[in-house]
């Protein structure tokens, strides 16, 4: 099944900011000029652009946060619903379906209080998908998904306040979401390491400056896909608000990229 959302984005967006939606959304990095690649590279944020279980798990969070106040099992219904429309939507790939499952588990469990659990779970899940097909284990796809997924069930538990203001709630939502992004970074970083065969000594700082801005990509990334679909100059409309957050972190990665000894090479 083709994807009916990359035309869509590629019409609404200037280049490089298309190819990094395309990337962020759906793993789809073919469009990204070999510099800003490489700067991602540099700067250890390549996983932000891998169909990853982090991506899907910043899916499943906006669903299950918005949903939470329907009650637990209601959440978790229309949750998991969210994921499996959006896979069938865009198209069931096998990476789209891993990160799908790796996802989905690793931020219920860190909304429904079942970190234990879904931990295990996460470690069948993995090993039924490599009886499936083994040479999975080779793919670093695969290999972000499990990682990202594994820190975030670790490590990105949801902080506690109590919520008098919206200012209160929106300091809330972004430490959830930067521990959440930090979470998957520190478990993917020594993966990165070990496959391009480089240490970035500047990603703590990048990923800290631009992790905050991927749960408003997507979310709006998703509204401008949806909007175009129904109506592309809609979705015209939309991407002038996404271009400002994927624009700074254009920026960021690229300035951070030129900063010396910005990575170790060897």
């Amino acid at each position: 099944m083709i994807n009916p959302f990359l035309d869509i984005i590629n019409q609404s967006l200037p280049e490089p900011q298309a190819g990094l939606l395309n990337g962020i959304l759906f793993g789809i990095k073919a469009s990204l000029p070999k510099s800003f690649y490489e700067a991602l590279l540099t700067t250890g944020t390549v996983h932000l652009i891998a169909l990853s279980g982090q991506n899907i798990s910043i899916l499943t969070g906006v669903i299950a946060e918005i949903t939470l106040r329907l009650g637990r099992k209601i959440s978790i219904i229309v949750t998991l619903a969210g994921v499996i429309g959006f896979v069938i939507f865009v198209g069931p790939t096998p990476s789209l379906i891993r990160a799908a499952i790796m996802g989905s588990m690793s931020l219920l469990a860190v909304y429904f209080g079942r970190q234990n659990w879904s931990l295990l779970s996460l470690v069948l899940a993995a090993g039924i998908m490599l009886l499936i097909n083994p040479a999975w284990i080779g793919d670093v796809s695969f290999q972000l998904s499990f990682l990202a997924s594994a820190g975030i069930i670790t490590l990105g538990k949801a902080y506690q306040s109590k919520i008098k203001t919206i200012r209160q709630e929106f300091i809330r939502d972004l430490l959830i979401n930067l521990r959440t992004t930090l979470a998957a970074q520190i478990f993917t970083l020594p993966l990165i390491w070990w496959r391009f065969h480089r240490l970035s000594l500047i990603a703590p700082l990048t990923n800290v400056l631009v992790g905050w801005t991927v749960t408003p990509i997507m979310v709006m990334g998703f509204g401008l896909s949806l909007l175009g679909w129904f109506y592309l100059p809609l979705g015209q409309v939309a991407g002038w608000l996404v271009w400002v957050p994927l624009t700074y972190m254009i920026e960021v990665i690229e300035i951070t990229a030129k900063i010396p000894l910005a990575t170790i090479s060897f």
